[in-house]
């Protein structure tokens, strides 16, 4: 029963043909692609953009979400070749498993369940503040106690994530079409930001571009970055450390990405669709992002930038707020599909995991009408559903952050053990230049780890205790391989 066995290839490949678990492969690339901009234009473009400029980087921001740009994308042609490689469900935690074993598996599993499905409700919880805002222009006012930010209980927020769970559990197809309808709507609020923000752009704004670095309450004790705390760095905001510790936290827009792997059993061609979606949706959003950032630091000075909402708060400051009542409602739309995709890709993990029994088996059925895995939709929308109309939103973007670089950094690391090991393998899709990429993709996402806050490592060790406390309590009995081991060596 060792902790790193591996789950062979052939043997997952071919579990996704069992009439039981089998999912319908209803997405085309078009459908991959659109979901992975679906879910990376969300909550990032909307609401971080004026955050990290206000106190962190400045007008360089738009250099922040540049580098975080290059670090996923380092990352992406690596998930790039295992999804085409091993196209099953599971995304990180799949590959994971075929390389790496069972226990690493597990971790990433747990940790991918942290990162999407506190990711979903979080955002949730700003669909829930944009609509409330939206409803107030309109004349119709929600009590405080039951939607927006420090509601006792949010209930748009619990809505939007029982009408998202109800449309993945109908099928994915019937998902991709709503998503594809409403990533439109919000690609062309951005555009609209992009070309009409052009007008109002100042020089000024954009000086100094990189402010000088200077010490904040922000940034210090437990608030400060690893690397900063390691180093003896006395913690700065602002300068190059500012820009820095920017890219850590702009890193949350670009998830998404690595959601459009969870979803490989569900691809018509997924050794070829895989890889253009992954890339495609990566290099369409980095290009928004860094327009974006530009136009709204040279709309507004950096400091008087509004956090909550920076896009329809910097059309408003130059006297034009029409276009904020349109922004709002792209926010609204793009937050939906962020909601939508992240539950798409925590189901998908959560039916992986119990398809290879580290959790409970009986979760991995699939409905024998709509051809998706239903009881680990319903229960984890269930749990996030729960979380969203309970917890406040605060700043836990830093969280999922380290959950996906980690995630990132043991997906790059098993491309070069899978090309070693199994060499034989088909490959649709191959990352350029391995194992220096690998090398680089590593590296660059610890960077970008250790700009993270010491309390954020902090929650993030304790999230992995508990993950390896259930594991030996009751994965790594229950496991698939454990059980067949077993059998072998009773015969």
């Amino acid at each position: 029963m060792s902790l790193f066995r591996t789950m062979p290839i052939e043997r997952s490949i071919k579990d996704t043909e069992d009439p039981a678990h089998r999912l319908r492969k209803d997405l085309s690339a078009f459908d991959l692609t659109v979901f992975g901009v679906g879910v990376i234009i969300g909550t990032g473009i909307f609401v971080l953009t004026g955050e990290v400029a206000r106190e962190k980087a400045g007008p360089a921001v738009a250099l922040s979400f540049v580098l975080a740009g290059i670090v996923c994308g380092l990352a992406a042609l690596c998930y790039a070749e295992f999804a085409s490689t091993v196209p099953v469900a599971g995304s990180a935690y799949t590959f994971s498993f075929a390389t790496l074993g069972e226990f690493p598996a597990w971790i990433i599993g747990w940790d991918l369940i942290l990162e999407l499905a506190l990711g979903a409700a979080v955002v949730a919880v700003g669909w829930s503040g944009y609509a409330k805002s939206l409803l107030d222009s309109m004349g119709i006012h929600l009590p405080h106690s039951i939607a927006g930010e420090h509601a006792n209980f949010n209930i748009p927020a619990v809505l939007i994530v029982v009408a998202v769970t109800t449309l993945l559990v109908i099928g994915v197809k019937v998902s991709s079409r709503l998503n594809a309808v409403v990533v439109t709507i919000k690609i062309a609020v951005i555009l609209l930001v992009i070309v009409a923000g052009l007008f109002f752009i100042k020089a000024a704004n954009y000086t100094p571009f990189i402010p000088e670095s200077h010490s904040t309450p922000s940034v210090e004790g437990l608030k400060a970055p690893l690397i900063q705390e390691l180093f003896g760095i006395a913690p700065v905001s602002f300068g190059w450390f500012g820009v820095f510790a920017a890219v850590a936290i702009v890193f949350f827009a670009f998830i998404g990405f690595d959601v459009v792997a969870t979803a490989a059993e569900e691809a018509k061609r997924p050794q070829r669709d895989l890889p253009l979606a992954i890339i495609a949706s990566l290099t369409i959003c980095t290009v928004l992002y860094i327009a974006v950032s530009l136009v709204v630091v040279g709309m507004v000075d950096y400091r008087k930038l509004n956090i909550e909402a920076p896009l329809a708060e910097a059309f408003k400051a130059v006297g034009h707020p029409g276009f904020a009542t349109i922004i709002s409602v792209g926010a609204l739309a793009g937050l939906t599909t962020v909601v939508l995709i992240l539950l798409l890709g925590q189901s998908r993990v959560f039916f992986a995991m119990s398809r290879d029994g580290l959790l409970p088996s009986w979760l991995a059925a699939v409905h024998p009408r709509f051809g998706t895995p239903y009881r680990a939709t319903i229960i984890m929308g269930a749990v996030v559903a729960v979380l969203a109309g309970l917890i406040p939103l605060s700043a836990l973007a830093e969280l999922v952050n380290i959950g996906t670089l980690f995630a990132f950094i043991v997906v790059s690391i098993g491309v070069v053990i899978l090309r070693r090991t199994r060499p034989d393998l088909p490959r649709s899709f191959r990352a350029p230049f391995v194992p220096v990429l690998p090398a680089l993709s590593v590296l660059a996402c610890l960077f970008v780890m250790l700009n993270l806050p010491v309390e954020t490592w902090l929650r993030f060790f304790a999230w992995m205790a508990l993950g390896c406390m259930v594991y030996f309590l009751y994965g790594r009995s229950h496991s698939r391989l454990a059980t067949r081991d077993e059998v072998k060596i009773d015969q």
